[in-house]
């Protein structure tokens, strides 16, 4: 785990990245821009303030976006880190580029594929067990989920085996914006709350705290008691940063026309709580 977190320049950093999302989404006609905008500070915490690269410890860590919808989160922050180049993300969903709307295994800094929700958990508590169990190896995995996910049963099985097999170099951030593709999450799912005694009785450690801070994210992890799988719990908005894509289900996956754009680059701050 690193030290090393700034943050002053996290928050400098997801203003320019909210920019450049809005940028592409002036490319296509669909772009998940909101749920992107709910998980990046998060994200950014993780690539710039936890995760160690090659050359750390014995094993690097390992990413899953498993909320693939926010995968334009991940894409700017692998810019900016220069593992993409500017042309990857200019030529987003276009017939000759290599960037997806959702993350491909294949592309640079991409571990999974994802998209299809429920698959991620699994797919990131199996690397965790072989980081941890076969390779006898010393990286974390880190993983970004969205709440409506937890409807996928497949999401809870892992969860409980998770604590089973014991990998407590797991730590899944659940990107907690109230909100799924047509409505929010408490009027179609009413009974899926408290989520956090859900995950506490998997017997997974867990915390709770607002995901737009990212000193309060990172502090969460770095000061986890550690023995369990991580659950953080990132209270979030959907759209945050932008008033009309905040808490408006139709910008899970609408991109805003040329006026919209304008007005979205003029309201854009940097999110500090």
């Amino acid at each position: 785990m690193r030290n090393d977190f700034d943050i002053t320049a996290s928050r400098q950093r997801c203003m320019g990245y909210r920019r450049r999302i809005l940028e592409i989404s002036q490319q296509v006609q669909a772009l998940h821009a909101a749920g992107a905008f709910s998980c990046l500070e998060m994200v950014d915490v993780m690539y710039n303030g936890l995760m160690r690269g090659p050359g750390s410890g014995n094993s690097p860590d390992t990413f899953v976006m498993s909320k693939g919808h926010g995968c334009m989160a991940q894409y700017v922050i692998l810019e900016e880190l220069g593992v993409l180049e500017r042309r990857d993300l200019d030529l987003y969903c276009k017939p000759e580029g290599r960037l997806g709307c959702h993350p491909d295994y294949g592309v640079p800094g991409i571990e999974a594929s994802t998209g299809s929700l429920g698959h991620g958990m699994g797919l990131a508590i199996g690397m965790a067990y072989a980081e941890r169990f076969v390779h006898k190896n010393d990286g974390g995995v880190f993983t970004v989920l969205s709440d409506g996910e937890l409807q996928e049963g497949s999401t809870w099985e892992c969860m409980m085996m998770a604590a089973n097999l014991g990998v407590d170099n797991l730590v899944a951030l659940l990107d907690h914006n109230g909100m799924q593709s047509f409505g929010n999450t408490a009027e179609t799912h009413p009974k899926f709350y408290p989520i956090r005694e859900k995950l506490e009785a998997f017997n997974w450690e867990t915390a709770e705290v607002n995901g737009h801070d990212a000193d309060a994210v990172y502090n969460a992890v770095v000061s986890r008691k550690g023995g369990k799988p991580f659950m953080l719990i990132g209270n979030t908005v959907k759209g945050r940063g932008v008033s009309y894509m905040e808490h408006g289900a139709i910008w899970h996956y609408r991109s805003p026309n040329p006026e919209e754009y304008k007005q979205a680059l003029a309201e854009l701050v940097e999110i500090c709580s």
